[in-house]
């Protein structure tokens, strides 16, 4: 039985696509019907260029499609590709970082090869399949370890200069001070350092590591639980956390609230494990409907429908539209 069903396509062909992250590669095969099964597992050689190629390489001879004509790849990767030249950009795989990764790639396995950011293509699999499908423009956000993004609009991916469309983690753009409810006075959060180089992007206090960064920032003399114990807490009523959390939705919803007025978005779609948290999704979408130009009576912060094979749905669907 296949994983996933993706829409008809005329003249579709057989491929693969792969998720690859900093700890895993995961490989599928998508049919000419646009059926989607997963094949295999394997931990990502991220250092060594050579054994990379060569995993995947083994990976693909182990599932074989066809006998003549070789399938195309299509790579979702946890980092950029710069549209203009393929070149990859990848803190946690390093051995892609510099390389034109589609046109070596494919040279090396003697097959055509597709690659695209991680949030680009969970961005197209709920714009066409998912949580989104039926919407014009679809913003898909990342919640997870950080925060990400990627745009979608009439039914093809945005990629920008340097492949970097819908990262609203990133760039100082984070408020300093905040009035959540029950809070008598105004709070000061710090524009805390994040990895890419700057201070005060979304991605230091929107993901889980940043529900604990704000956590023991707001309560220093207590313990610092991980994200999940602070969110039991929360749907306990527990006062800590409900203050946590009131500080993330105030400081989360208004940069969100911006990106979607900028995109013009009908739906955000919400991917990465705080997705997994219904009740905190429906908070935030109720913060951001407060605060967009454009007011609605239905959701517009919903949970996807593609928490774990976003990244192989998308790779596939932009292999097959660049096909098509």
């Amino acid at each position: 039985m296949p994983d996933h069903a993706l829409p008809a396509l005329a003249g579709a062909r057989s491929l693969y696509s792969a998720d690859i992250g900093g700890s895993f590669i995961r490989l599928a095969a998508c049919t000419r019907a646009g059926e989607l099964v997963v094949l295999a597992k394997q931990p990502t050689p991220a250092s060594d260029w050579a054994d990379f190629a060569d995993t995947l390489s083994a990976m693909l001879a182990a599932h074989a499609l066809d006998d003549i004509d070789p399938a195309p790849l299509a790579l979702s990767i946890a980092g950029l590709v710069d549209p203009a030249d393929g070149t990859a950009l990848s803190a946690n795989i390093p051995c892609i970082t510099g390389r034109p990764l589609a046109s070596e790639l494919g040279a090396r396995l003697g097959r055509p090869v597709f690659a695209a950011n991680d949030g680009d293509c969970l961005a197209l699999a709920e714009a066409v399949a998912g949580a989104g499908a039926g919407h014009r423009v679809v913003f898909s956000i990342v919640l997870g370890t950080g925060v990400g993004g990627g745009l979608v609009a009439n039914g093809q991916s945005i990629r920008g200069a340097g492949g970097v469309t819908g990262e609203w983690g990133h760039g100082p753009i984070v408020n300093t001070q905040c009035q959540p409810e029950g809070e008598p006075e105004p709070l000061y959060v710090p524009r805390f350092a994040c990895g890419c180089g700057q201070r005060g992007c979304v991605d230091t206090i929107g993901g889980a590591r940043g529900i604990e960064r704000l956590h023991q920032f707001l309560h220093p003399d207590l313990a610092a639980p991980d994200s999940h114990a602070i969110l039991d807490a929360w749907s306990r009523g527990e006062r800590a956390a409900m203050r946590t959390i009131g500080v993330w939705l105030e400081l989360v919803a208004d940069p969100l609230a911006a990106a979607v007025n900028v995109t013009g978005a009908s739906i955000v779609t919400v991917g990465g494990g705080l997705a997994s948290a219904p009740a905190l999704i429906a908070r935030l979408d109720h913060a951001v409907r407060a605060r967009v130009l454009h007011r609605r009576a239905g959701p517009l912060v919903v949970p996807g429908r593609f928490s774990a094979d976003g990244g192989l749905i998308g790779a596939a669907l932009i292999a097959r539209q660049a096909l098509s």
